[in-house]
């Protein structure tokens, strides 16, 4: 029996080494290297490498599995979901090239074949070595629901794994102290091994298999990476290399500009700066973009105005649930400079016939932006959704959050995804519609819902009349 097992780790060990090489992530004469280093990072120092071969259908995950239950067996993690997935990243990582080769590659596509071929290539190394989930991703459920503001795009998000019981009854019983790394973007996470529920400073998913390119934005590093569990294709998050707070403003607006001088093929965006009306993370400041054109970036303009200090940006309301305006000009600069001028004008903006408070008597503020940037052809574009994350007695989560009547579909905060009218919904759902309790035309209705929650000029006489009253001091 013993034997047999010992075949099996071998044959998987073997196969998965010629995967590597067959995808390019190793050269051919680095394969018996990779057979070892697969060996020993699940405990086993043999047998001889077997030169299993690659079915057609090869399925890479199995052979992963395979080793990581081996390496469980063998006492190299302890026996949890967390476990196990520690193991496989860490195979995994074993097997691929040092960041420098893959950023100095990176760099010589970049001027070889553009940025579109870097890009390509260093998304499909991710996939391959199981960085991107591209299996658990293709478990979600995704559909369209037409509305009165278009095609909204709905996502059940599955793939994202279940915690362990176990893990979850160590977290409890760990203590707390300073952590390494500070979150899950910081760029220390590149070929960090991860912990453990029970570790002292709690768990933290293993990074052996991220690789993240540098990249400059702003004058500054910052790092280029993707995400594991898309929620849209190429699916990037870049990252400053400095661990501080989100913040919107003129720097941050410059570094979404750049960086699609950088990948013009791609959108950015940045969650806004505030809790509420931010995104799930404002410890670290950080982007998302990818290859995909969202909802609201295919919005009809509900009315034109202009900006008299600027008189080459074109500019717009969008009709969308959100309160949007889009500034387009094919001068980088000037469209900056009209967008921070827009930007201080809502921060320091109040009404409130619409619950608008720029404010509070202590200086608290409200007032942000949810920047989103891309290119159309020679032109820039900026869309800025205006958000305020106010709240009262009747909505203490946000009087422009989702409210109560829809938190049986949504409750988390509404992020730069969304506010472009892709929902990233909790699996529960799934159940309830295997039950019949909801169907996906009405979850996709509420969710165009909850985007009207989060609009702060709504779609009537007085939120019409109220968004004249700012566009009139433009």
């Amino acid at each position: 029996m013993e034997r047999d097992m010992s075949d099996k780790i071998a044959e998987a060990a073997s196969r998965l080494s010629s995967y590597a090489v067959a995808k390019g992530v190793i050269c051919t004469g680095d394969r018996a290297w990779a057979y070892n280093r697969l060996l020993e990072c699940c405990g086993q120092t043999g047998p001889a490498d077997a030169y299993a071969p690659l079915a057609e259908d090869y399925d890479f995950e199995a052979d992963l599995s395979t080793l990581a239950e081996a390496g469980i067996a063998a006492g190299q993690a302890e026996d949890s979901a967390t476990g196990r997935d520690r193991l496989a990243m860490r195979l995994m990582g074993a097997i691929m090239p040092r960041p420098s080769e893959i950023a100095r590659r990176f760099e010589e596509l970049c001027r070889s074949g553009g940025p579109e071929a870097a890009t390509d290539w260093f998304y499909r190394l991710c996939v391959d070595v199981d960085y991107v989930r591209a299996s658990a991703i293709a478990r979600n459920l995704e559909w369209t629901t037409s509305t009165r503001w278009g095609d909204l795009e709905i996502t059940i998000n599955k793939s994202k794994p279940e915690k362990d019981p176990r893990d979850i009854a160590a977290a409890g019983a760990a203590p707390k102290g300073e952590v390494y790394p500070a979150c899950q973007l910081c760029v220390e996470n590149e070929g960090y091994s991860g912990r453990p529920a029970a570790d002292p400073h709690g768990a933290h998913p293993a990074r052996q298999n991220l690789r993240i390119v540098p990249i400059e934005l702003g004058g500054e590093r910052w790092g280029f990476q993707y995400s594991p569990y898309a929620y849209f294709t190429e699916h990037c998050i870049a990252m400053s290399v400095e661990h501080r707070l989100m913040h919107v403003d003129r720097a941050s607006l410059g570094c979404l500009l750049d960086f699609v001088d950088l990948f013009p093929h791609y959108f950015v965006g940045s969650n806004a700066d505030l809790p509420i009306v931010g995104g799930s993370i404002l410890s670290h400041d950080h982007f998302q973009g990818g290859r995909h054109v969202f909802p609201m970036m295919k919005a009809e303009a509900a009315e034109e105005f202009s900006l008299e200090a600027f008189p080459t940006v074109h500019a717009c309301v969008l009709k969308w649930p959100l309160s949007v305006i889009r500034l387009t000009c094919e001068e980088r600069g000037i469209l900056q400079e009209a967008a921070v001028y827009v930007l201080d004008a809502w921060r320091a903006w109040s009404d409130e016939e619409v619950g608008v408070r720029a404010f509070d008597a202590d200086g608290t503020p409200h007032n942000t932006i949810t920047p989103i940037c891309y290119r159309d052809g020679e032109d820039y574009v900026l869309d800025l959704a205006l958000r305020c994350n106010v709240t009262t007695a009747e909505h203490p989560l946000g009087v422009f959050h989702p409210h109560e009547d829809k938190w049986h579909v949504k409750k988390e905060n509404i992020g730069l995804i969304e506010v472009m009218g892709l929902a990233i919904l909790p699996p529960r759902l799934e159940a309830e519609m295997d039950a019949g309790r909801l169907t996906r035309d009405e979850i996709g209705r509420v969710f165009g819902a909850v985007l009207e929650d989060a609009g702060v000029f709504k779609w009537d006489d007085d939120g019409r009349a109220a968004l004249r009253r700012f566009l009139g001091t433009l």
